[in-house]
């Protein structure tokens, strides 16, 4: 029966990634922007039966098909336990006033001379914070737009700073959706993948911040910092804010420099979470867990209610309130879904072939590292044009060429950098991307207008291309 199997063909290895690419198009015709509340995960699904069905019908058996499905999602195992910890952690970094405290001080920084320069790293601060470039965006972003104007700067520009240092947070930060994929895909874990990460990132950022320094240089701030003010004295309402709260992340990156494993490090940073929250912030541990005469059983609850569900602290000013809250282990369960699908389809993708297809008939033309980096990055792109989204554009490539990157011994983190780079940051520098239309629609600013401007986001795939064609830090 060995001998009865045949290789498909390339339409055939194709017809799944069309129908995954044709019904993501329909789902964001039906769904807008709410594609990942479980139809781009049916999609994903649908299209690993269609690869089913033509391997079953060119030879393949159906138990060799979801060996290949189990082995593909047994590999993303770590990922997910992962992901369950820093939705934990995410919960008690707010209950214990972690999160609200970088964005106070991260404020600080805000000089209206050099706005759009401190624009950039506010919401790089701020991002990295919270893991998500949207609600920074959403928040701070609104608010550093509206100063902006006063200033008679113009939106472009503004929202330009504003994205690229949203992108730089998201990319980077452990609590990211997209830096947990990336790795998972890639068959690298978190910590490693960040660490390699920024041998691209820092200097696309570094670029970033001295184009809008010069540009910076030309225009004469305003000092009307009202909005900034008002955002901070909402935070001082309602948390104790001390530089001490920085003393978690602080050990978290030390048992991260000494090596210790990224499950007990980050385990060990959400309870230290929960014990700052119990010393410096009484008043949220009352009021999250709705009970006000007995605080042992209040913090037990608050923060066993901050690890694994969603909670909320209210100010009085709405535009800060969306970013004090988090889902907690219960928050990362879509992101989870998405990661089984994902990895099932590309399980029946791998175990019958296809996906050696595929790129099979790319890499006949690649004859160098950097000619496999530059075709991994255009992929990327080439999934956030068509298929709208930038959790596919990290997907597909990665299990499209994970095998070839293998073959090349090269090391998986020179992969997952590279989907990182182009996937994560050219979706909101396209109109009909989910991101592109989320931020054109948020800040109010056409995605054309701030395209030119929003340079992390153009320098990024750019800089990992390059470094592969040089060959700088391509890890074996």
């Amino acid at each position: 029966m060995e001998n009865s199997k045949r290789t498909p063909t390339l339409l055939q290895a194709f017809i799944p990634i069309i129908v995954l690419i044709a019904l993501l198009v329909l789902n964001r015709i039906i769904y807008g922007d709410n594609t990942l509340g479980g139809s781009n995960q049916m999609t994903l699904l649908v299209s690993a039966a269609v690869a089913a069905i033509i391997a079953g019908r060119i030879g393949y058996k159906w138990e060799e098909i979801f060996d290949g499905i189990v082995k593909s999602i047994s590999s993303a195992m770590p990922a997910l336990i992962i992901l369950l910890i820093i939705g934990a952690l995410a919960g008690t970094w707010l209950l214990g006033g972690i999160v609200p405290a970088m964005i106070y001080y991260g404020l600080e920084v805000l000089n209206p001379s050099i706005f759009l320069f401190a624009t950039c790293i506010v919401c790089a601060v701020v991002s990295l914070a919270t893991g998500s470039s949207w609600s920074t965006v959403a928040t701070v972003g609104i608010a550093l737009l509206g100063i902006g104007k006063a200033y008679e700067l113009g939106e472009g520009l503004i929202a330009g700073a504003i994205i690229s240092g949203a992108y730089f947070g998201d990319k980077m930060s452990p609590l990211s959706d997209t830096t947990n994929l990336a790795p998972a895909m890639a068959g690298t874990d978190l910590i490693t993948h960040i660490k390699y990460m920024m041998y691209t990132t820092i200097p696309s950022f570094s670029i970033t911040l001295i184009l809008f320094l010069f540009i910076g240089f030309s225009s004469d701030g305003g000092s009307n910092s009202d909005d900034i003010v008002q955002l901070q004295l909402a935070l001082q309402e309602k948390f104790n804010i001390t530089p001490w709260l920085f003393l978690v992340p602080v050990g978290v990156i030390f048992m991260i420099i000494k090596k210790v494993p990224a499950v007990p490090a980050l385990l060990a940073g959400a309870i230290l979470g929960g014990v700052f929250g119990i010393i410096f912030q009484p008043n949220i541990i009352e009021t999250v867990a709705g009970i006000s005469d007995d605080f042992i059983t209040a913090s037990y609850k608050a923060v066993v209610d901050a690890m694994t569900t969603d909670i909320s602290v209210t100010t009085s000013n709405e535009m800060i309130n969306e970013l004090l809250s988090t889902g907690g282990m219960a928050g990362m369960l879509n992101t989870i879904w998405l990661i089984i699908c994902a990895m099932s389809f590309g399980g029946a993708m791998e175990a019958t072939g296809m996906l050696r297809k595929i790129t099979g008939s790319i890499i006949g033309y690649i004859k160098s590292d950097g000619g496999l980096i530059s075709s991994t990055a255009g992929s990327s792109l080439f999934f956030n044009l068509t298929a709208s989204d930038q959790y596919l554009a990290i997907v597909v490539p990665g299990k499209m060429f994970a095998e070839e990157f293998k073959e090349r011994k090269l090391a998986p983190e020179v992969l997952s950098r590279t989907l990182e780079d182009t996937g994560t940051v050219t979706s909101a520098l396209i109109p009909w991307n989910t991101c592109g239309a989320y931020h054109a629609g948020v800040l109010g600013v056409a995605t054309g207008t701030y395209l030119p401007y929003a340079f992390f986001n153009l320098i990024s795939p750019v800089m990992t291309v390059a470094i592969g064609f040089i060959g700088w830090k391509i890890r074996k």
